[in-house]
């Protein structure tokens, strides 16, 4: 006699969908990701300067192509890619030379110099970094500088954006770690336009069950900057979603004295990056195809910040017809001979405090 019994119970809940969070304020930034927002961090006459010889640059930037399965993508806004004279680190100016940079599989045109605008603000901004970076545990393999280096982290290089009317936009995503190296901190520069500036963590696979992903929507006003501080890359993605509509931006300083206000529809950001000694263009292992390989975190299975995997796996097929190799293989810290880092029981370099010039 068969004996019917009913199906096995699943124990198994999906985590109640949680609706986005407007944070408005620094404090909520703060408390619910792990970045910090900074109001009016330039002086207003040098954000005004810094956004118009940025809008007039941008005019000549090139909007990013790459292979998505079997077509071609074209991101929805502009972009340029700036370096610092020397590397931040030591005085050699030939860095950008030897720099062998490559994006998106390909490598990319010899970088422009920081305007002098930029360098500039760049002063603040390393200013800033620095002070809130000393208020921050650290984690192990965060760069720890070298015991006669003053500071930790540089801005030496600038991936700059144009946002230019309501639906220009970039999706979900995290920034390559490539030269930047594992836990790596990124400040932010918004000038012109208001936009939306969007975060949602990756929940790691086991926590899916009892914890479900948000969506943070910043809202990123002139002269803001926010810094993604170490973590952000490993957890969170982030994006600037398109909108239905948008206030012009009117500058509070024309670009010539007695010359009239020019309002714009655009939103500059200038992130800048500290891309560190021990993760140099020829320090990076080549795949299959012959092309280097990019840095990706394993973030769906991140535990305690201390035992967590990257790897290096190929990208070529992001501009060779969607065609790859299988290359992949787990980064080593201490094979690969790169640091210092936080975790290495020796002297290393503390943040220094800056006072703003």
């Amino acid at each position: 006699m068969t004996v019917l019994r009913p199906p096995p119970s699943s124990d198994k809940r999906k985590a109640t969908r949680l609706p986005p969070l407007l944070l408005s304020n620094s404090s909520l930034v703060s408390e619910h990701t792990p970045c910090t927002l900074h109001h009016a961090i330039l002086p207003p006459e040098l954000a005004c300067r810094l956004f118009y010889t940025m809008v007039d640059a941008s005019r000549t930037w090139n909007r990013n192509k790459w292979w998505l399965f079997d077509r071609v993508v074209e991101s929805p806004h502009r972009t340029s890619f700036f370096a610092r004279r020397t590397d931040g680190v030591g005085s050699d100016d030939s860095w950008q030379e030897a720099a062998q940079f490559w994006y998106n599989g390909r490598q990319t045109e010899p970088p422009l110099v920081f305007p002098a605008e930029m360098e500039e603000a760049c002063q603040y901004v390393e200013a800033v970094v620095h002070e809130e970076m000393r208020k921050r545990s650290r984690f192990p393999l965060e760069w720890a500088g070298t015991p006669d280096s003053e500071f930790i982290w540089r801005a030496n290089v600038a991936a700059s954006n144009c946002y230019e009317g309501a639906k220009e936009s970039v999706g979900f995503h995290s920034d390559q770690m490539t030269y930047l190296g594992p836990y790596c901190t990124i400040a932010s520069l918004s000038l012109g336009t208001r936009r939306i500036f969007s975060l949602r963590e990756v929940i790691p696979t086991h926590e899916k069950e009892s914890r479900s992903a948000r969506t943070f929507n910043v809202p990123l006003t002139h002269n803001s900057l926010t810094i993604m501080h170490a973590s952000c890359q490993e957890r969170f993605k982030h994006s600037i979603p398109p909108q239905s509509s948008m206030d012009m931006f009117r500058p509070p300083f024309p670009r010539e004295p007695g010359a009239p206000i020019e309002p714009s529809n655009c939103r500059i950001n200038i992130t800048f990056r500290f891309y560190r000694p021990d993760f140099r263009p020829d320090s990076i292992p080549r795949c299959k195809c012959g092309v280097p390989t990019i840095l990706r975190s394993d973030m769906k299975n991140r535990s305690d910040g201390k035992t967590d995997k990257y790897w290096w796996t190929c990208y070529a097929g992001a501009q060779n017809e969607g065609k790859g190799c299988n290359f992949w293989r787990v980064m080593d810290m201490e094979g690969e001979k790169r640091g210092p880092i936080i975790g290495e029981d020796r002297e290393i370099a503390q943040p220094q405090s800056l006072l703003k010039p």
